[in-house]
């Protein structure tokens, strides 16, 4: 299955959540592992060291499964798709509080919502003779 919709995003998306947490970097030098206010990436998006490390792992899971298989890609796309739409809801209630580790902010929340749209669509949707599990 080469041509597969969830191989594919999850390749694409894996590759850019890589990149983003190595950008990030560039703007935390100066900000606290979990500090509640971090550097701004590309100006807008708001990250602290621990929300780095955090893209770097969604990345390379999604960047993994993308290459790995049909299966793979669909189950990791739909698991992450999730995530994003927990956290893109949660993310609004605790932007300024102290439960805040990842130094989230508007832009990101909007950004998290998008992606799990997009993951959790084509997750859904896509590759239907694809089985989500192994059968015994």
């Amino acid at each position: 299955m080469r041509t597969s919709p969830n191989r594919l995003i999850a390749t694409v998306f894996g590759s850019v959540y890589v990149l983003v947490g190595l950008l990030g970097f560039a703007v935390t030098g100066s900000v606290g592992f979990i500090a509640t206010e971090g550097g701004l990436l590309l100006g807008i998006f708001e990250v602290n060291p621990l929300h780095n490390v955090a893209h770097l792992l969604i990345g390379a899971a999604l960047l993994i499964a993308g290459l790995s298989n049909a299966m793979a890609a669909k189950a990791t796309n739909t698991t992450i798709g999730s995530v994003y739409l927990l956290l893109g809801i949660v993310g609004f209630f605790i932007a300024s509080t102290s439960l805040n580790i990842l130094a989230l902010n508007t832009a990101d929340h909007f950004l998290h919502l998008a992606s799990a749209i997009v993951l959790l669509g084509v997750g859904l949707t896509a590759d239907k003779t694809v089985r989500n599990h192994a059968t015994v």
